[in-house]
């Protein structure tokens, strides 16, 4: 078993016996996820550590933009739970990257790959998402090397 995933559940263990509501949910909702993933396919398997905080990422991302919907249904309750979701399963991912220092990773990429213009985007995409490693959603990704590419 990967480490990720027992981590997830020793605090899924601890958040039942501390009668944590929000988290408890939250961590099996998350292990739900990776256990489906798990036996997504032809035939079942263990994840990695990368493949469990790429379940991880899309569970977050779901949260956010859930978050976003309620509350521009003007649904804040529901927004807030979904935000707080959001954050229980942030905590188990890397921290992302600022806005600085994505801009500074792309033009790197940029310069090294000599793209010289949107017609090279594909590849710096590639490159930059190799380097990025999760550390940025894709969108924010895009937009900085359509910035940079012009």
């Amino acid at each position: 078993m990967s480490d990720l995933k027992e981590q997830l559940r020793t605090d899924l263990t601890t958040a039942m016996k501390s009668r944590d509501e929000l988290r408890t949910a939250t961590l099996r909702m998350v292990l739900a996820a990776v256990s489906a993933e798990e036996v997504a396919g032809k035939e079942a398997r263990e994840l990695s550590d990368d493949e469990v905080q790429a379940v991880l990422r899309r569970e977050a991302k779901k949260r956010r933009e859930a978050a976003d919907a309620f509350a521009t249904a003007g649904r804040t309750e529901q927004a807030d739970r979904e935000r707080a979701e959001g954050d229980v399963v942030a905590a188990y991912l890397p921290a992302q990257l600022a806005d600085a220092d994505l801009a500074a990773l792309v033009a790197d990429v940029v310069t090294r790959t000599g793209a010289g213009g949107r017609k090279d985007m594909g590849r710096v995409m590639g490159a930059v998402q190799k380097e990025v490693a999760g550390r940025a959603e894709g969108g924010r990704v895009a937009a900085e090397v359509r910035r940079q590419l012009g």
